[in-house]
C-alpha cells in the first residue's frame, strides 16, 4: 500500500521532487559544515578572494654583524698571469690568506669539517682542513677600517697559464678572511669568510668575479652569502652597457660552465620605491628569487614576485617598523 502511495506521489505530485531536493541539500550542507566548519573551502571561493587571502610565510631572520668585507678592484684587468687587486674593508684587524689553485673537493670537505670537527677561525685551521691541496699561498695583515688594496699574483716561476677545461678540479683563487685578535672572535658570531674567486685565463675567459662567499659562524654553521636584487638608483651611463657581442660571449661561457644567466645580476635602472605603488620604500625580500622590490603595504597582496613572476615561498623584512620610524626622525 505504501509502495503504491509513493508511486502515485512520484507520478502526480511536484512536492515529491521538492522534498527530495531539499533533503539532499540539507544533508550536503550538513556534511560540508561538519567537515570544514564555517571556513568555506578554497575551491568554492572567488579567485580574487583567494589571491588576496592566501598568506606568504614570513621567514624569521636573525641580525648579525659581518666584520669582513672583500671586493675585486678593476675586475676587467685581472688575469692569471697579471694577477688581481682585492679591496678589503674589515671592522677589526684581520688576516687575508689567498690560496691559488685550491682543490674544489678539499674546500667543501673543509667547510663540512667546520660543522662537524673543528672551527675554521685561523688560516692554519683551513690549511689543515685542505691538506695543503693548493698550489701557492700568500698572506697579508689587514688593519681595521683601512680599506686597503692588496695586489695578489702567482709567482712567475709556477708557469701556470690556466687551470684546464671546464669542469675544473681547482678554483683559481680562494680568499680567507679571519680575525687577527683572538679576543675579537668572542665578540662576533661570524669568525671567518671564505670567498671563491674566478680569474680569467687562456682556456676560460669569463670575466673576473666572486663566485661564492661563505660566512663561517662560531657555533659551527656556515652560510652562503647571497646577493639581493634590490631596486636602487643607478647612474650607469649607456656607454657602460655590454655590447651584444660581449653578451653572446658571456652567455656561451656560462653555458659551458654549467651556470645560467639568472645567477648573474642583470643591469637594472630603477629607484628605491616600491615597484607596485611607486610610493612606499622597498623593504621586503622575496624568496627564492631574492628580488627586493615591495613595500610593507604591497607585500601582503602578492603570491608571485612582480619582477620575475616566480611563486613566493618565503619573505623577510630588511628593517623593522621601529627602525623605519627612527630613520624618518633622523631625516630632515
Amino acid at each position: 500500500m505504501a509502495a503504491v502511495f509513493l508511486v502515485t506521489l512520484y507520478e502526480y505530485s511536484p512536492l515529491f521532487y521538492i522534498a527530495v531536493v531539499f533533503t539532499c541539500f540539507v544533508v550536503t550542507t550538513g556534511l560540508v559544515l561538519g567537515w570544514f566548519g564555517w571556513d568555506v573551502p578554497v575551491i568554492l571561493r572567488n579567485s580574487e578572494e583567494t589571491q588576496f587571502s592566501t598568506r606568504v610565510f614570513k621567514k624569521q631572520m636573525r641580525q648579525v654583524k659581518n666584520p669582513f668585507g672583500l671586493e675585486i678592484t678593476n675586475p676587467s684587468s685581472a688575469s692569471i698571469t697579471t694577477g688581481l687587486t682585492l679591496t678589503t674593508d674589515c671592522l677589526e684587524d684581520s688576516h687575508l690568506t689567498c690560496y691559488w689553485g685550491c682543490s674544489v673537493q678539499k674546500l667543501y670537505e673543509a667547510l663540512q669539517k667546520h660543522v662537524y670537527c673543528f672551527r675554521i677561525s685561523t688560516p692554519q685551521a683551513l690549511e689543515d682542513a685542505l691538506y695543503s691541496e693548493y698550489l701557492y699561498q700568500e698572506q697579508y695583515f689587514i688593519k681595521k677600517d683601512s680599506k686597503e688594496e692588496i695586489y695578489c699574483q702567482l709567482p712567475k716561476d709556477t708557469k701556470i697559464e690556466d687551470f684546464g677545461a671546464v669542469p675544473r678540479s681547482r678554483y683559481p683563487l680562494v680568499a680567507l678572511l679571519t680575525l687577527a685578535d683572538e679576543d675579537d672572535r668572542e665578540i662576533y658570531d661570524i669568525i671567518s669568510m671564505v670567498s671563491v674567486i674566478h680569474i680569467p685565463d687562456k682556456t676560460y675567459k669569463l670575466p673576473c668575479r666572486i663566485l661564492y662567499q661563505y660566512l663561517l659562524l662560531a657555533q659551527g654553521q656556515f652560510h652562503d652569502l647571497k646577493q639581493l636584487f634590490m631596486s636602487a638608483n643607478n647612474n650607469t651611463t649607456p656607454s657602460s652597457h655590454p655590447s651584444p657581442e660581449e653578451k653572446n660571449t658571456d652567455r656561451s661561457l656560462l653555458e659551458r660552465a654549467g651556470l645560467s644567466e639568472s645567477e648573474v645580476e642583470p643591469w637594472e635602472e630603477n629607484s628605491k620605491d616600491c615597484v607596485v605603488c611607486q610610493n612606499g620604500a622597498v623593504n621586503w625580500v622575496l624568496l627564492p628569487c631574492r628580488h627586493t622590490c615591495l613595500c610593507d603595504g604591497c607585500v601582503r597582496y602578492f603570491q608571485q614576485c612582480p619582477m620575475c613572476r616566480q611563486f613566493v615561498q618565503e619573505s623577510f623584512a630588511l628593517c623593522s617598523q621601529k627602525e623605519q620610524d627612527k630613520d624618518k626622525l633622523k631625516s630632515p
